[in-house]
């Protein structure tokens, strides 16, 4: 079990990470942002269209979590998501706006939950295991830092000109 301080460091990487994903990409080239540069991995463009798809995801995962007796989530296959057209060739300004005004509403939840609500459990069909309103914060406190990471990685790999 966490901290109160701890969970608070945790939604502040939440609530800052809109700002930093924005500082990081909104300045990028089209090359920059659709070009996969590592094997294997996606492009800038599809770490920011996942980033909204998983977070949206999260929200509703934790509303269920708030409200329903041990709900079973509903899985998705990240991967193949990745690869729709709103993913893959879409303009990013649409999910770093949704990731904006998400991680504000996600926060303002975050920030209301007593020690009862962070005890609350949901079942990961994929994981196999219940699983806590607070480990779903410590994921994605951990995805936030793993994409800024992961496009910092992609946008290094890319070859001089």
């Amino acid at each position: 079990m966490l901290t109160a301080a701890e969970r608070q460091q945790k939604i502040d990487t939440i609530r800052r990470f809109p700002a930093e994903l924005e500082a990081l990409v909104s300045h990028l080239s089209e090359a920059d942002l659709y070009t996969p540069y590592l094997d294997g991995e996606w492009t800038v463009a599809q770490n920011v269209h996942h980033v909204a798809d998983s977070h949206m995801n999260s929200v509703i995962r934790l509303k269920l979590a708030l409200t329903e007796d041990q709900p079973t989530i509903k899985a998705y296959h990240q991967d193949d998501w990745a690869e729709l057209p709103d993913a893959k060739n879409a303009p990013i300004e649409s999910s770093l706006l949704l990731i904006k005004g998400l991680h504000a509403r996600w926060c303002i939840l975050w920030d209301s939950l007593d020690e009862a609500a962070w005890a609350r459990t949901w079942h990961h069909p994929e994981a196999g295991k219940i699983l806590t309103v607070e480990d779903l914060l410590n994921t994605y406190d951990n995805h936030c830092k793993a994409h800024i990471d992961q496009i910092q990685r992609t946008l290094a790999a890319k070859k001089p000109q």
